[in-house]
């Protein structure tokens, strides 16, 4: 037991598809960590939850534990949610440590991944625009830190790119319409998620005209980064319980 479990927490859905695919996410981070207990927990909506997780790690007799969010952005669930599961737990289990580690983010892994996702479904380079669809906040500032990933895209494709959101503004027909202004006459909507569910069929519901590229799901840059943030909390934790 001297190398703590690895409890990847991934945000859940009232979709199987959604737990399907972060569980074979969580496989294939197992797969690459044969010495490490790596177990799927869930913030709401699937199950394990978090605190059964938890409470199964303590019941091992593990004295620690890396909890990784399988989070694309550092918002309410990364800042508050998690955070208070982690107290929680923590309070019934004093002899075990606790350690978040950083979201996923923006990383460029990620966004290479994402390239590679619109790649599948890119067969003529020729007049063809992306629109990269993420969830959406009611944070303005939020939204406008999720539009890099459409600007490092681009850079990484050499396509026009435009944001837009599942649940805000710009919509997936406003990012389709100004990339039509701008001489695209394919488009591609590239969802910026881990996993299908109901935002990336409310996207498809929207756009039934438009290619839709696959979410990134487990892919091996995912992978990577998950085993990288779990490395990070390990030697230079971000958060220890009491």
């Amino acid at each position: 037991m001297s190398t703590p479990p690895l409890i990847a927490v991934a945000h859940g859905s009232r979709d199987p598809r959604s737990a399907a695919t972060m569980h074979a996410v969580v496989e294939q981070v197992a797969a690459t960590h044969p010495n490490t207990d790596v177990r799927l927990a869930f913030l709401d909506l699937s199950t394990p939850s978090v605190e059964q997780v938890i409470d199964a790690v303590a019941a091992d007799g593990h004295s620690h534990a890396i909890v990784v969010p399988l989070l694309l952005g550092s918002a309410f669930h990364a800042r508050v949610d998690l955070p208070g599961l982690l107290a929680q737990s923590s309070a019934r289990h004093p002899r075990l440590h606790l350690t978040q580690a950083d979201v996923l983010g923006p990383d460029p892994r990620l966004i290479a991944a994402l390239r590679d996702r619109v790649q599948d479904k890119l067969f003529d380079c020729s007049r063809v625009g992306i629109a990269v669809a993420a969830v959406g906040s009611s944070s303005a500032a939020a939204n406008a830190r999720t539009a890099q990933v459409a600007r490092e895209l681009a850079t990484l494709t050499g396509l026009p790119t435009e944001i837009c959101f599942a649940t805000a503004e710009p919509t997936v027909l406003e990012a389709a319409t100004r990339l039509r202004a701008h001489g695209a006459e394919e488009i591609i909507v590239a969802p910026w998620f881990l996993a299908p569910g109901l935002l990336t069929d409310r996207l498809l519901a929207a756009t039934p005209n438009l290619t839709h590229a696959d979410v990134i799901g487990p892919h091996a840059a995912l992978t990577d980064i998950i085993r990288d943030r779990y490395h990070a909390a390990l030697t230079a934790p971000l958060r220890l319980s009491a």
